[in-house]
């Protein structure tokens, strides 16, 4: 493996600065100081790997143990940092769900497409477009089994749905959000589904959707497969296994509603939860993480499939958030900046922590070029692949890091951010002195603050408008 740069060392150190901000054992444990980055030596590099995609759904930056989380136990998800990479500045492509999931699914920024101008989606004239190229249809393209378990998102039948965009299988919810049990969901109305066909199951919705990851992975697949499991852990309502009680008081609202707002009210459950129920739930997602990578382990795939766990966007409520300011719906860091790990036994050593920022379409470009997939020219990524630096002892990647939301706007290069509020006021942040986001350098570095809002600007140039 080739030297690896003072640049790539400085993006990529040991756990001992990130075990100081969150003051934990569990997140200081993580990696020796100073540690940098490695591939396995001698590792073949000819067969391609499994991709399992799992997201979490509005969870934290710290709210697994190995992040700083004081009070959640999160084992499995720790260990699996321990067996790979661990990234401190990883970014969901928006700051909700639905956009980010077009992010990901795209390696593209969601105002690209007109479904990504919503945010998030809600309502049936908003979906992905299934001539766009995704990430399932290349893989598939290039040989590859995929499937979707669980939250989509993007878009709901008859026009959008993941089998019309490339995942050979699907078995979710079509929506944003549904109560865990009933499984109704924002638009009033039933959402689970099996393919294109409702599916009935009362159970927690966690421990379902786990089940069919379990039977997916065990399988004897004849080729390299892709799966995505989007869960809906921790997302309100706030409802853990056993709780089927409150579920059905939630439940009864919905059907009694009188109107969206109605419906919108019973699954906000903003007369619910408490840090406690939150910590249950949490702890109920690394659970289930623990059981599908079990049964991983047992099918003889582990060491040749690259798992990347993530957040869809930063956290709400109940969250916990230190030292972050922020949180879901807004761009600053609370918001956007979510746990990433990425563990590939068969080509990269464990033990490790990075610091290189990046954004989800760059995990798009990652996946594609490990599975030897190619993009389609016509729609270009905006991702920039991480696998040079992951396998091949690179440099990371240097490019912007780009976010817009309605009137709130962001942009991070290197060690410097760049933030429009909802008022309009623009800010400028050293992250790497200043993660809280409260020393603004706005006036003390006009110039520099000029050259970002610029670069902001000239990507959003060419991104499609906002409808008025």
């Amino acid at each position: 493996m080739p030297e690896i740069s003072r640049r790539a060392l400085g993006a990529l150190v040991g756990g001992g600065a990130v075990g100081a901000v969150a003051g934990t054992a569990g997140a200081a444990e993580a990696v020796p100081a100073e540690r940098p980055f490695r591939a396995r030596p001698g590792a073949a590099s000819g067969q391609r790997p499994n991709i399992l995609v799992i997201l979490g759904d509005d969870l934290g930056w710290a709210d697994l143990s190995s992040y700083g989380a004081p009070h959640i136990s999160t084992p499995n998800l720790d260990r699996l940092a321990r067996q790979g990479v661990r990234f401190t500045d990883a970014y969901s492509g928006s700051s909700t769900c639905s956009p980010t999931r077009f992010s990901l699914y795209t390696g593209r920024y969601p105002g690209r497409t007109k479904g990504g101008l919503a945010e998030p989606i809600a309502n049936r004239a908003q979906g992905l477009d299934p001539h766009h190229p995704t990430l399932a249809s290349l893989l598939k393209k290039a040989g590859y089994a995929t499937a979707l378990i669980g939250k989509w998102h993007c878009g709901w039948l008859p026009d959008y749905s993941p089998t019309k965009s490339g995942w050979d299988e699907f078995f979710g919810n079509r929506g944003g959000v549904l109560e865990y049990f009933s499984k109704l969901g924002q638009l009033g109305e039933h959402d689970l589904y099996e393919g294109d066909a409702e599916y009935k199951d009362l159970r927690y919705y966690t421990n379902v959707l786990t089940e069919r990851a379990v039977e997916y992975v065990s399988r004897d697949h004849g080729q390299p497969w892709l799966l995505n499991l989007n869960f809906t852990t921790p997302h309100w309502p706030w409802l853990a296994e056993g709780d089927e009680e409150t579920g059905a008081e939630i439940a009864e609202k919905i059907r009694n509603a009188k109107s969206q707002a109605e419906v919108s009210a019973a699954l906000n459950h903003y007369d619910g939860g408490s840090v406690a129920k939150y910590a249950e739930m949490v702890q109920s997602l690394d659970a289930a993480v623990g059981e599908v990578l079990t049964a991983l382990r047992h099918s003889g795939q582990e060491e040749h499939t690259l798992v990347y766990f993530a957040s869809d966007n930063g956290g709400e409520r109940w969250s916990y958030l230190w030292p972050l300011s922020g949180e879901k719906f807004v761009l600053q860091e609370g918001g956007i900046r979510v746990p990433t790990i990425v563990r590939w036994p068969h080509r990269i050593n464990g033990n490790q922590v990075s610091h290189a920022p990046n954004l989800s379409p760059d995990w798009t470009a990652t996946f594609l070029e490990v599975a030897g997939a190619r993009p389609d020219p016509a729609y270009p990524l905006d991702g920039a692949s991480l696998a040079g630096y992951l396998l091949r002892g690179e440099q990371p990647p240097e490019h912007d890091l780009f976010w817009r939301v309605r009137a709130n706007r962001a942009l991070r290069r290197g060690n410097w951010k760049y933030y429009r509020d909802a008022a309009g006021k623009d800010h400028l942040y050293n992250l790497a002195e200043d993660l809280r986001e409260q020393a603004d350098l706005a006036p003390d570095r006009p110039a520099l603050l000029a050259e970002l809002r610029a670069a902001w600007e000239r990507t959003d140039r060419t991104l499609l408008p906002y409808p008025a």
